[in-house]
């Protein structure tokens, strides 16, 4: 059992934190402005063990640099953010404002470069994150990073939590990873189905 940092006060960070705490390991929540409840950025990044970023995607950079570098330095950093621009989206497809050459996920490792990022819980509803349960059996989370021991990992809390994991490469893996969001969030715009996951099937 690990201690966590959830950074984070939206329907992310109160999934994956309600996540944590439910298979046993020991959480601090951070947010912006501390309240209770919630400390502030910095201090629940030098808390964690383990450190998710759940805050939205166009404060991502802002957040990792109030965290502190040298607080997740050496750390598994958790990414489970999108780069989704503050606008709306075009016949239900959302916008980014990034490239398909670049991810958050790189803008983030390179601001904190001793972190060992790894992008998981980005492509699925803050519902499904933890013990989803569908038809068609565990879903799959597809993830990548870096650090192949902060995957392990990572491969084990998404055990805990019910999905098959598929490692798919280095950070730059994360500018496919980061798009499923886009495709996951369309039958929900178009048709305001919300509750499906991918699997990767073989």
């Amino acid at each position: 059992m690990a201690k966590v940092g959830v950074i984070g006060s939206g329907p992310v960070g109160d999934a994956l934190a309600a996540g944590f705490r439910k298979h046993g390991h020991e959480v601090v929540r951070g947010t912006r402005e501390p309240r209770e409840g919630f400390k502030g950025f910095a201090e629940a990044a030098r808390y964690g063990e383990i450190v998710v970023l759940a805050v939205k995607g166009t404060a991502a950079e802002s957040a990792v640099k109030l965290c502190g570098p040298g607080n997740l330095a050496g750390k598994v950093v958790i990414d489970a953010m999108n780069p989704i621009a503050d606008a709306p989206p075009v016949n239900g497809v959302l916008r980014f404002f990034t490239t398909h050459d670049e991810s958050l996920m790189e803008r983030l490792q390179r601001l904190a470069p001793e972190a060992r990022f790894v992008k998981a819980f980005s492509c699925v509803g803050s519902a499904f994150m933890v013990n989803p349960r569908f038809h068609g059996g565990p879903p799959t989370m597809f993830l990548c990073g870096n650090d192949a021991a902060a995957k392990e990992t990572v491969k084990g809390i998404l055990g805990q939590f019910g999905w098959d994991a598929e490692d798919v490469g280095g950070v730059e893996a994360a500018r496919a990873i980061e798009p499923l969001c886009i495709l996951w969030c369309l039958p929900g715009f178009l048709r305001n189905d919300w509750t499906h996951a991918f699997k990767l099937l073989r």
